[in-house]
């Protein structure tokens, strides 16, 4: 468990998905990509995708509250993705994704990854996320590991080996 800071009270904790709440999340989560992207520019992960070897999962908690997720997965042993992004419609606003993509990349800095990429939608819907990423220093790139250009699909990324951007 990572306490996210005193003023926050914000907790990360590596998640195994057993807890109906969190599969209620990950639920809400596909039928939100599902509702806004067509079938075949949708990559979120499901249950079982998120327990995959090489795909680390965590949620972030205030209390008994489940605020959001976010997941690693390993391309190779110098890159990443991030995956499974969500914060509750109820805590978006309070810092949860910031937190978390911020946690995201120190464990990819950790692993020894070089770089730490991402997809995202390119509708209006994804558009908080895309302003997320691009605070914390990730620049568009081609579609990377098994994706293929998609008008619906953006792709993004961060190199590790140079300085963090201030303000992130």
């Amino acid at each position: 468990m990572i306490t996210l800071g005193e003023s926050t009270g914000l907790r990360i904790e590596r998640d195994d998905l057993a807890r109906e709440q969190v599969r209620q999340l990950i639920a809400e989560h596909l039928a939100d990509m599902h509702a806004t992207s067509p079938a075949e520019s949708v990559h979120a992960l499901d249950h079982g995708g998120l327990r995959a070897d090489g795909v680390s999962f965590w949620t972030v908690w205030d209390g008994a509250e489940l605020l959001g997720c976010g997941a690693l997965k390993e391309l190779d042993p110098s890159a990443g993705e991030i995956k499974a992004m969500r914060t509750r419609p109820e805590a978006r606003g309070r810092g949860v994704a910031a937190h978390l993509l911020a946690f995201l990349i120190d464990e990819a800095r950790t692993r020894g990854y070089h770089s730490v990429s991402l997809e995202t939608g390119t509708q209006d819907f994804f558009a908080p996320a895309r302003r997320l990423y691009g605070r914390h220093g990730f620049v568009p790139c081609p579609p990377f590991a098994d994706y293929t250009r998609d008008p619906n699909s953006t792709y993004l990324t961060l190199r590790l080996d140079s300085p963090a951007p201030a303000g992130g």
